[in-house]
């Protein structure tokens, strides 16, 4: 007994030495001489070289947080200085990241089941640089290193204080991000409303529902000032992928204010976000340098709303949104889906009450001096009506859209007779199309069917409208003789044409116009004026107007490359039938028209001529055509040198025409749709 006694005795004291020996090695241990083969294994985890270039410390403790024998038995804590990861060759900064301290502490019990469990890793004084060249490549994306024995768990990243440098070459952003301890954490609910119009943006229950950071940005987009403000939670949750993480940000980028409130779920793999979002810019298309959005050309906007996103599914929405677009409301809601071939908008958008002057910039009517407060550098040349600025149709297959609009009631001026205005809006695979546009027009409605096909250059572009039931006396209302006018206009387009902007469409437009008026009524001394029946003139300004009725006034145009013809244009009363020849040229906008009127039974004083109307669509010169009207006036001059008085009158006196109505036969013809050239 005495000798297994011994044995077990030596047994013992040597067990003890080793494990003596072992506590002095690990306690003595020099770790920094474990460096190069850290800084290896984790460049080969990683992808990317990894440095540790200062002193690599540990000191051992037992961890109060664990369970079972692990609270008994003393954990590692590792302290590295100076840790740096670098960057791939491209890019114009050294290092991605850097570290002034790494603290981690390490279970022994779990390197048995070959995992490396962190329960929390601390960074002292991070700096991270992130980049993107022209071309697209990144820094933030890793080769990890796949398969392996070893399993690495880690459950949360904090951090004190650190700085960002963001370096984007493809949207022309460089920022400096400053991060610091706000000091006293500030409720969740006190930055965010735990409800937006009916959504909810609180974090779940077992987030941490506070922010303890804030950051500020300072730098440049697109070569103009950028900075931000705001603030952020504690703790990246890393072994938890549904903790959200609050995050608040204030973003003035350029003429760009973003402002957002909530929360981002897996904030390292962007899993999802749920934010109160307001955006504000001079116009929606400038949001495409930072949303990839093709977005139109507008007044200056604002909108505020519950943004949504499932980034690994690609799918975001914007809902319940308020906002305004120049004078104008608008609400609605909108999703984005990026995982299809072409990303795709979709929506439906309502303006309760639209000022007409706020769609102007949609095809680049608007004046020089909004096209200069939204950053275009085209001019509307001063002599021209047609807007000449070109549609941005580069950006028009990066993406489609399905979208409905609504303006329920408009504001506009006096002259322009328009009620309301309804589109639906599609964009597929370049090509733009509005079917159907329509709007309420003096009390009747214009029906459009609109098509803009970017693939090919220049862009060819067709349009039929379909013009019902507008009122006469509406149409101008303006016009004090029109007051006492009345009737219905009807009328048809088919159109096609090539060209990037409105006035080149029109000015190469082909195509047929027709237009009705059927048992209407018109001024008399409109008619007369137009006659220049002098004394019926006189007449009616002393004893007052009538209407007149109108057997019917038709009007029909051919267009042929911008040119368009009258082959049919006259207005036929029981007083008088005025015929109009000539033609309007868009590609130039010059115009060259004559009005023939003709009176029915005896005009005395009538100095009836030809009248003219020239110019440009810009600058028109009406007038009276000289020859006919001088002619007329010497007869009356000879006459009253020879004769008495009253045959000087004889000259004056147009004769009589008893035509039947002259739209007899006509109306059917005009009831002819027109078909497209």
């Amino acid at each position: 007994m005495a000798l297994v006694q011994r044995i077990l005795l030596w047994v013992v004291v040597i067990v003890a030495v080793l494990v003596i020996a072992a506590i002095l090695v690990v306690a003595l241990f020099d770790w920094n001489r474990a460096r190069p083969w850290l800084d290896q294994r984790l460049s080969a985890s990683i992808g990317r070289p990894v440095a540790i270039n200062g002193d690599l410390t540990v000191a051992w403790s037992r961890n109060p947080d664990a369970n079972g024998l692990s609270h008994w038995i003393p954990w590692p804590r590792f302290t590295a200085r100076d840790v740096s990861i670098a960057n791939p060759e491209w890019t114009k900064q050294p290092r991605f990241a850097s570290v002034q301290q790494v603290r981690f502490s390490l279970s022994p019990l779990a390197l048995i089941g070959h995992t490396i469990e962190i329960p929390s890793l601390k960074l002292i004084g991070p700096s991270v640089d992130i980049e993107r060249d022209k071309s697209g490549r990144n820094n933030w994306q890793f080769q990890f290193a796949q398969g392996g024995q070893w399993n690495l768990d880690i459950g949360e990243v904090a951090f004190d204080a650190g700085a960002l440098r963001i370096d984007d070459g493809r949207l022309d952003l460089h920022l400096d991000v400053a991060v610091q301890p706000l000091g006293k954490p500030i409720p969740f609910a006190q930055i965010v409303a735990p409800k937006l119009n009916g959504a909810d943006t609180a974090p779940p229950p077992h987030s941490d529902q506070a922010y303890y950071f804030g950051w500020t940005a300072n730098g440049t987009w697109r070569g103009a000032k950028a900075t931000g403000s705001g603030k952020i939670g504690s703790v990246l949750a890393l072994s938890d992928a549904s903790m959200p993480f609050p995050l608040q940000a204030d973003l003035r980028l350029r003429d760009v204010h973003i402002a957002a409130a909530g929360t981002l779920t897996d904030p390292v793999h962007l899993s999802a976000l749920n934010l109160h979002l307001k955006i504000s810019a001079d116009s929606m298309s400038h949001l495409y340098a930072l949303t990839g959005l093709t977005l139109p050309a507008t007044p200056p906007f604002t909108t505020t709303g519950h943004l949504t996103g499932e980034i690994k599914q690609g799918l975001y929405r914007y809902d319940h949104f308020d906002g305004r677009v120049g004078a104008s409301d608008l609400h609605g809601s909108m999703s984005y889906a990026t995982a299809v071939a072409r990303p795709k908008l979709s929506g439906a958008l309502t303006s309760n009450v639209l000022n007409f002057s706020d769609l102007a910039p949609l095809i680049g009517a608007d004046s020089n001096a909004s096209k200069a407060q939204r950053g275009e550098a085209v001019k509307q040349p001063p002599d021209k009506v047609l807007p000449v600025e070109p549609f941005n149709t580069a950006r028009w297959r990066t993406m489609d859209a399905d979208v409905t609009f609504a303006g329920k009631r408009i504001l506009r001026k006096m002259e322009l007779p328009i009620q309301n205005l309804s589109t639906h809006l599609t964009l597929d695979d370049g090509v733009l199309t509005l079917d159907p546009l329509r709007f309420g027009v003096a009390g009747g409605d214009l029906d459009a069917h609109i098509t803009l096909d970017s693939r090919s250059s220049p862009m060819p572009g067709r349009m039929k409208l379909s013009l019902r039931g507008v009122q006469l006396k509406q149409l101008f209302p303006t016009v004090a003789l029109m007051q006492t006018s009345g009737g219905e206009i009807d009328g048809d387009a088919a159109l096609s044409g090539n060209g990037n902007s409105v006035a080149k469409l029109l000015g190469t437009s082909d195509g047929e116009v027709k237009l009705l008026v059927e048992n209407g009524a018109i001024s008399k001394l409109l008619l007369e004026e137009a006659g220049l029946n002098l004394a019926n003139i006189a007449t009616l300004k002393l004893f007052g107007d009538e209407p007149v009725k109108i057997n019917c006034a038709a009007a029909d145009f051919t267009a042929k490359d911008g040119l368009w013809r009258s082959t049919l244009f006259l207005i036929d009363t029981d007083d008088m039938t005025v015929n109009v020849d000539g033609d309007i040229n868009l590609a130039t906008e010059q115009l060259d028209l004559t009005l023939n009127p003709h009176s029915k039974g005896v005009r005395i004083l009538s100095l009836r001529s030809p009248l003219y109307l020239r110019g440009t669509l810009k600058s028109p010169d009406a007038g009276v055509e000289k020859g006919p009207l001088l002619a007329r006036g010497a007869g009356a001059a000879v006459l009253g040198t020879v004769a008495a008085p009253l045959a000087a009158l004889a000259a004056m006196i147009a004769p009589s025409h008893d035509n039947e109505n002259a739209c007899t036969g006509l109306i059917s013809q005009m009831r002819e749709p027109a078909q497209a050239h």
